[in-house]
């Protein structure tokens, strides 16, 4: 295995992008977000998703086959001060355990690195990601938002203080 963490630039890793994050929300995700939700995410609407935001953007390979990317920027609301956010996190599900995931976040988090903190979005019932984040530092604050993913579904916020 030959994982390099870059910059999305090609219209490959854009497509390579896309797939991921299709490929691993129906993975990651069955059981937690309703079956007509996912149903309705489609490689397409990835793809579509993939090229009209390609900022900011990440994405692990393994030598040509895009396996995993992160999306990171500044936080979306002035909440919290001096805050960056990790927007989203994926890695395909055959992946899983061989560090992808540590390098994607590693990368992501060096990008952030003028910011005081990081946060990140995590649906509550994802014990995985949860498991993840905690791992790299990341606590919940105790704020809980509810979103509608055709039925609604809680998120819960982690931070990651950044006073190193």
């Amino acid at each position: 295995m030959n994982i390099t963490i870059k910059n999305m630039k090609t219209i490959e890793e854009t497509k390579g992008k896309a797939y991921v994050h299709w490929k691993a929300w129906h993975e990651a995700y069955t059981g937690i977000v309703s079956q007509e939700y996912l149903d309705v995410l489609t490689l397409e609407k990835c793809e579509d998703i993939a090229f009209q935001w390609p900022d900011n953007l990440l994405v692990a390979k393994n030598n040509e086959q895009v396996i995993g990317f992160a999306g990171f920027g500044k936080y979306r609301n002035d909440e919290l001060e001096n805050t960056g956010e990790i927007f989203a996190i994926y890695i395909l599900e055959q992946y899983y355990g061989k560090g992808v995931g540590y390098k994607l976040m590693h990368e992501a988090l060096d990008h952030l690195s003028t910011y005081s903190k990081v946060a990140v979005w995590v649906l509550k019932d994802n014990k995985r990601a949860i498991s993840f984040y905690e791992k790299c530092g990341f606590k919940c604050d105790g704020r809980e938002e509810t979103i509608e993913l055709v039925s609604p579904i809680t998120e819960i916020r982690m931070v990651l203080s950044n006073d190193n």
